[in-house]
C-alpha cells in the first residue's frame, strides 16, 4: 500500500510534489515556527478555524521532505476516522506516503493484534461489538430493572469509568468527587452494575474498546520485547485534540514515548466539550510541567470566520472561569468584514423555528448552498420543531449525529401506544392533553424532568416534545382528541421524510464539532438549555459556555443567535436568554440587562435584533394566541378579506376533509384559511410563503386553493 501511494503521488499527469521550502512558503509565521521545530516536545495551541490540521500535516511534510525524518517512523493519533483520514489524504497531497495517521483505538488494536500471540499464544479475543448485551445480561444479574434508556446511560457510564481508570469498588468514590449521576441508579448501584458486566465480558471472552487500550498498555509495560519494537518503529508522535484525552489514552503515549520527547500535542482547552466521556484538558494545560523545555506555538489568526463572528467568540471566553480560561486564546480574524451576528428573541418555540426557517430560505435564495447551513441546539429533542417549520417550506434537511424525531425509538413507540389507546376507545373524556400524558405515562415517562443527562433524559426530553405538539393542538382546537392528534402526526411524519440529501444541517453542538458552515444559527439558546439544568457545578457550567463557543466558531460568515421565552404558543414566557449572552450582545437591551451579574464581561457596541410579541397590524396592540400571529391580527379586529372567498375556502376543506377521513383543520386550519384568503395568493410561490401551507400541502392543494382565490367556479 505504501508503494502505491508513492506511486500515485508522482504518478504522471499528477501534480508535482512540493520541495520542503514550498511547504514552508504556504505557512503563516507561527505555523512556520510550528513546522520547522522538529526537536523536543512541542505544544501547538491552536483556536478554532487557525489552521491546525494544516500546521500539523505541513510539520510532518516539512520534517520528511527535509529528510530530518523517515515516513514509517511517524505515528499522528486523533479522535475521529474522519480526521485521521483527513490527515492521510493532506499528506498524499503534500507528497508523502507511509505515515501511520489512525486513531488511538485504532492504533492500539493493530498493535494489540500483532503483539498479543507473541506474548499469550492465540489469537486476540474478539471484540464486542455492543455493550448493551452485555449490560443487560449485567443488570440482571444484579437484579437491577434497565430499559433500553437505562442501559445506553450504565454502558456510558461504564466506558468512561473505563478510560478514566476507575475500577468497579472505587466507582461511587469517584464518581461523588467528580459529581457524576445516572439517572434512575446510585452510585452503589452502577458499581455493581459495572462489576458484573465485567465479569459477563469475562465470561464470553470478549474485549471492549476500552480493553483495547488497556491491554496494549499492558502489553507495552510488561514485555521490555513489545516496548523496544514499537518504540524502534515509531520516534515522532503527533497527537490532535490533545485537549480531549483520556487518562488511559494518556497512560497509552506515555508508553509509546518512553524516555524520549520528540512528541507534538496539538488542542485548545477551550474546546474541551467531552468531559463527560473522560475527556480531560488538565494534560494539554500542565503539558510544559510534564516536559520542562517544551516549545510552545500559539495559533490564532483565524481563517475560517470574519471579524464580526469572531468578536462574539472571544467575547464569549472573556467571562471563562476555571483553569482552561487561564489558557484561552485570543483570535485574530483574517477574513474581511462581514454581516453582523444577530440576536432575536421570540415569543415562543414555534415562531423561532417558523422565523429561522424563514431566513434559511432567504439565504438560499441569495445563493447561499442548503449544504451550507446549519441549525444547532443543544439537544436532539429541540430538533422537532425546525425539522417541521422546514418540510413545511420544503427545504430539504438532514439531521446529524441522531435520527429525525419520528425515527426516534421512544417516539414510534410512544405512537403506538396512542394508536392503540384509539383502537380500544381509552380515552378519558377529560381533554387530548390529559388523554397524551396517560398513554406517555405508560412508558414511564413523568412531566418531572430526571436528574442527570444521558440517553434517560434524552428520551424524556423527546417525548416531552412530543406531549408539548398534544398541548399546541389542545390550545389551537379545544375539542381535538387522540384521533385528530394522530392524523396531524401522521401528516408530520410524511412531511419530515423529504429526501434530505444537499439539506441544511440540523445538529447538536456536540455533533457540530469539527464541522463549519458559511451560515449558522444558534437556535434555543435560553437559561435551562444553555446552560443545561442539570449543570451544577462551576466546571460543568464551563463546559456549557466552551460547547457555546464551539458552535459560533463553526460559522464563516452568518451568525444568528435566538432564543424563545415560552416553549409553546400561549405561553407564560418566564425564559430569557443564555447567561452567556451578556458578554456578547449590546447593551442597553432589555433581556442583556436581565443576564448582567450572571457571568458576563465587556458588551459589544453591536447591532441587536429582539423580537418581542407579533403585533396586529390593524391596531398595534400584541398578539399572544397562535392563531391571531398567523393572521397577523386581532380576533376581534375587522377582517381585511373577502367573506365570500373564505367560505368557499371552508366549504372546499369540509369536502376534503370528509373525502380524506380526517378532521377539517387537518387539511388548513382556520387560520390559516384566513390568512390565504386575506393574502389572496396569485401562484405557488406566494401560496406557499404563507404559515400553515407546507410543501406537502402545496403540492397536494395548491390547484384547488389558486383556482378558488382566482375566483373561479368550483
Amino acid at each position: 500500500m505504501t508503494d502505491l501511494l508513492a506511486g500515485l503521488a508522482g504518478a504522471p499527469g499528477s501534480r508535482p510534489a512540493p520541495t520542503a521550502d514550498e511547504v514552508l512558503a504556504a505557512l503563516d509565521p507561527e505555523q512556520r515556527e510550528a513546522a520547522t521545530s522538529l526537536s523536543g516536545p512541542l505544544c501547538i495551541l491552536a483556536g478554532a478555524g487557525t489552521g491546525k490540521t494544516r500546521a500539523i500535516t505541513h510539520r510532518i511534510a516539512y520534517a520528511v521532505l527535509s529528510g530530518h525524518w523517515q515516513p514509517q517512523t511517524v505515528l499522528a493519533v486523533t479522535f475521529t476516522t474522519r480526521a485521521a483520514g483527513e490527515m492521510r489524504g493532506r499528506l498524499r497531497e503534500l507528497g508523502v506516503a507511509g505515515v501511520q495517521a489512525r486513531t488511538f483505538h485504532s492504533a492500539a488494536l493493530r498493535q494489540a493484534r500483532y503483539f498479543w500471540p507473541q506474548v499469550y499464544g492465540g489469537e486476540l479475543p474478539p471484540i464486542v461489538d455492543s455493550k448493551l448485551r452485555f449490560v443487560a445480561e449485567a443488570a440482571s444479574r444484579c437484579r437491577v430493572q434497565a430499559d433500553l434508556a437505562g442501559r445506553r446511560d450504565l454502558a456510558s457510564e461504564i466506558e468512561w469509568a473505563k478510560v478514566s481508570n476507575v475500577r468497579p469498588d472505587d466507582y461511587p468514590r469517584v464518581a461523588a468527587k467528580a459529581g457524576r449521576q445516572v439517572a434512575g441508579y446510585d452510585a452503589a448501584t452502577v458499581s455493581h452494575v459495572f462489576a458484573a458486566y465485567e465479569e459477563v465480558r469475562r465470561d464470553r471472552g470478549h474485549l471492549d474498546l476500552e480493553d483495547v487500550l488497556l491491554c496494549t498498555a499492558a502489553l507495552l509495560a510488561d514485555s521490555p520485547k513489545v516496548a523496544a519494537a514499537v518504540r524502534s518503529q515509531y520516534r515522532h508522535f503527533v497527537v490532535d485534540e490533545y485537549q480531549d484525552v483520556s487518562p488511559v489514552q494518556q497512560t497509552l503515549l506515555d508508553l509509546w514515548v518512553g524516555d524520549r520527547s520528540d512528541v507534538c500535542v496539538v488542542g485548545d482547552a477551550s474546546q474541551t466539550i467531552y468531559s463527560f466521556a473522560g475527556a480531560s484538558p488538565a494534560y494539554l494545560l500542565d503539558f510544559t510541567k510534564r516536559h520542562r523545555g517544551a516549545t510552545v506555538v500559539r495559533l490564532e489568526r483565524d481563517y475560517r470566520s470574519t471579524p464580526q463572528v469572531v468578536r462574539v467568540a472571544n467575547g464569549l471566553l472573556a467571562g471563562a472561569r476555571g483553569p482552561a480560561s487561564r489558557h484561552r486564546l485570543t483570535l485574530r480574524a483574517q477574513r474581511p468584514d462581514g454581516p453582523e451576528p444577530t440576536f432575536t428573541e421570540y415569543a415562543d418555540e414555534v415562531e423561532e423555528a417558523e422565523d429561522v426557517a424563514r431566513a434559511i430560505q432567504r439565504l438560499a435564495r441569495q445563493g447561499t448552498p442548503l449544504r451550507e447551513i446549519a441549525v444547532l441546539f443543544r439537544v436532539n429533542a429541540q430538533s422537532e420543531a425546525f425539522e417541521q417549520a422546514l418540510a413545511e417550506r420544503g427545504v430539504r434537511y438532514l439531521v446529524r449525529g441522531g435520527e429525525r424525531f419520528f425515527d426516534r425509538p421512544e417516539v414510534r413507540e410512544a405512537i403506538v401506544l396512542l394508536r392503540g389507546a384509539v383502537r380500544a376507545a381509552e380515552m378519558s373524556g377529560a381533554g387530548l392533553v390529559t388523554d397524551v400524558h396517560a398513554v406517555l405515562a405508560a412508558t414511564g415517562w413523568t412531566q418531572e424532568a430526571p436528574t442527570g443527562s444521558g440517553a434517560v433524559r434524552e428520551r424524556w426530553e423527546s417525548l416531552t416534545a412530543l406531549a408539548s405538539l398534544a398541548g399546541d393542538l389542545a390550545e389551537e382546537h379545544p375539542d381535538a382528541d387522540l384521533a385528530a392528534f394522530l392524523a396531524v402526526v401522521d401528516e408530520r411524519v410524511a412531511a419530515q421524510h423529504a429526501p434530505a440529501a444537499d439539506g441544511v444541517t440540523l445538529a447538536t453542538l456536540h455533533a457540530a464539532k469539527g464541522l463549519e458552515w458559511d451560515a449558522v444559527f444558534l437556535a434555543g439558546v435560553h437559561e435551562g438549555t444553555v446552560p443545561i439544568t442539570y449543570a451544577e457545578t462551576e466546571e460543568q457550567v464551563e463546559e456549557e459556555r466552551r460547547l457555546l463557543y464551539v458552535g459560533v466558531t463553526r460559522a464563516r460568515e452568518h451568525l444568528a443567535v435566538s432564543w424563545s421565552r415560552s416553549r409553546t404558543p400561549g405561553g407564560r414566557g418566564r425564559r430569557g436568554p443564555s447567561r452567556f449572552l451578556a458578554s456578547v450582545r449590546p447593551k442597553g437591551s432589555a433581556a442583556a440587562d436581565a443576564t448582567e451579574g450572571r457571568g458576563g464581561g465587556e458588551r459589544s457596541g453591536r447591532r441587536t435584533t429582539t423580537r418581542s410579541v407579533a403585533r396586529c397590524r390593524t391596531c398595534g396592540q400584541p398578539l399572544h394566541d397562535a392563531a391571531e400571529r398567523k393572521v397577523g391580527r386581532c380576533a376581534d379586529c375587522p377582517a381585511t378579506y373577502d367573506e365570500s372567498m373564505f367560505e368557499r375556502l371552508r366549504t372546499w376543506r369540509t369536502e376534503q376533509a370528509q373525502e380524506q377521513r380526517v378532521p377539517a383543520y387537518c387539511v388548513f386550519t382556520d387560520a390559516t384559511l384566513i390568512a390565504i384568503a386575506e393574502a389572496c395568493p396569485s401562484g405557488e410561490s406566494e401560496l406557499a410563503g404563507i404559515p400553515g401551507v407546507g410543501a406537502t400541502k402545496l403540492k397536494r392543494y395548491a390547484d384547488d386553493v389558486l383556482a378558488i382565490c382566482a375566483g373561479e367556479p368550483g
